[in-house]
């Protein structure tokens, strides 16, 4: 009979991008029910802390500083992770260039931010997922959860790039789950809103804030929150036989 239960307790949980940010949500809140974040990410002091906050609420976290675009980066971060806990069980792919992009049209998009882009958003999520799935393949089971966004539906112009990079993962995330599944691998995208966090946001602006919200329909500002319960049921045993799919966690911004 198949395990319905939606606990992330003792899981093993990489977070990328998890020292700041909806990243560091996600870690705070997976070691508040008992999981293990592991927080992959390029600013090593952010994820210090990160660590440091779970361990001082008296769960177990481990920093890794890892720059998500260099492979020799992420392996020695699986390395780590697999020397400290024998495993990886579930994998956020959560690193992207976004927040200090400004809206520009694509024509005026500087070719080397188009590329800086394309290099974290799409072969960051590439290189970690081809280093996990060895040890996941290996264990007989684990989580691939890609962070796509419902800029991709929507079609949000003046970011033309990383929409793209985001639509590149839904793809990404379809042949991964064709290629995972005989290994009780799943992989699935989940595309957030618009959330606030502690960042500074160069594209956002007031107005910009109110026309996101007046298009969804729960008219409130999305919070870190919104997203963590849909990462903890992708993470957990009950979606065992859910793959290859992306859920649109956005207020009803878009609908797919």
């Amino acid at each position: 009979m198949a395990d319905t239960s939606t606990s992330v307790e003792g899981r093993v949980v990489m977070i990328t991008g998890g020292g700041q940010g909806i990243g560091r949500a996600y870690a705070l809140h997976f070691a508040e029910h008992g999981a293990i974040p592991v927080i992959a990410e390029i600013d090593g002091e952010k994820s210090d802390a990160v660590a440091a906050e779970v361990e001082a609420a008296g769960g177990q976290a481990l920093s890794v500083h890892t720059d998500v675009t260099s492979l020799e980066s992420v392996q020695a971060a699986v390395d780590q992770t697999l020397g400290r806990f024998g495993r990886i069980d579930v994998l956020i792919n959560n690193a992207a260039i976004f927040v200090t992009l400004g809206r520009q049209p694509f024509w005026e998009i500087d070719v080397d931010e188009w590329r800086a882009v394309m290099d974290v958003n799409i072969t960051g999520c590439f290189l970690c997922a081809r280093a996990v799935s060895g040890p996941m393949h290996d264990a007989g089971a684990g989580r691939i959860i890609n962070i796509s966004s419902s800029t991709v539906p929507q079609g949000i112009p003046g970011f033309t790039h990383y929409v793209t990079s985001k639509s590149a993962l839904i793809g990404m995330t379809r042949c991964m789950a064709r290629e995972l599944g005989d290994a009780n691998i799943t992989v699935n995208a989940v595309m957030p809103g618009m959330i606030e966090t502690e960042i500074e946001n160069a594209g956002r602006t007031d107005a910009g804030r109110a026309a996101v919200i007046g298009h969804q329909s729960i008219q409130r500002q999305q919070e870190p929150m919104d997203i963590v319960g849909t990462l903890m049921f992708l993470a957990s045993p009950a979606s065992g036989f859910m793959t290859g799919q992306s859920i649109c966690v956005d207020g009803g911004a878009a609908f797919v």
